[in-house]
């Protein structure tokens, strides 16, 4: 038996899954990953594991970022005419649109999710929105376009995924300091 079978396997059912059930299937990816990203951060830290975190990270993936990804790759699909540019203006499109959004989503979402109350969420946004998004489309941007030019409609979600993995780090990493901060403010 090859060792590669059951990644085949996996992948064959990976895909009939997301053909079948596109969102239920990138909300998954989406949380599973967002997790993974979540305890990385937290061992790359040396902090001690907090829960609370990676519970946030875990249903923000399933509940927002999969299914908001979900619809808003399928909207772009369907408003941008099919012309030589189509994957100039997506790309255009995903960083001006989703992007500040998903920002101010994430920042929210991922407070809320921590048990937090919404007035602590919305500040947390106002203090962090700025910074967060910046870096968004500083380290984010190139990957963003490879993704556009280069992955077929149906894999994109997932490739964000992937590059989101990274951005968990970088938001996590980002919360805990200004949660630490916050405190020696007090």
């Amino acid at each position: 038996m090859s060792l590669s079978k059951p990644v085949y396997n996996f992948l064959g059912f990976y895909f009939e899954q997301l053909f079948n059930n596109p969102i239920r299937t990138k909300s998954i990816t989406s949380s599973v990953i967002a997790t993974a990203g979540a305890i990385t951060s937290q061992k790359l830290s040396g902090q001690p594991f907090n829960p609370n975190a990676v519970f946030a990270y875990t249903a923000f993936g399933a509940f927002v970022a999969g299914p908001f990804a979900h619809y808003f790759y399928e909207f772009i699909s369907r408003i941008v005419p099919d012309v030589p540019f189509r994957r100039i203006l997506e790309f255009l499109l995903e960083r001006f649109t989703y992007a500040p959004i998903f920002c101010a989503l994430s920042l929210y979402f991922l407070t809320i999710f921590e048990g937090k109350t919404p007035d602590q969420a919305t500040q947390n946004v106002l203090k962090l929105y700025r910074t967060v998004l910046l870096a968004n489309w500083r380290y984010l941007t190139l990957p963003v376009f490879l993704n556009f030019n280069f992955v077929p409609p149906m894999l994109r979600v997932f490739v964000s995924n992937i590059i989101g993995f990274f951005w968990v780090i970088y938001m996590a990493d980002k919360r805990r300091r200004a949660a630490a901060a916050a405190k020696k403010e007090k």
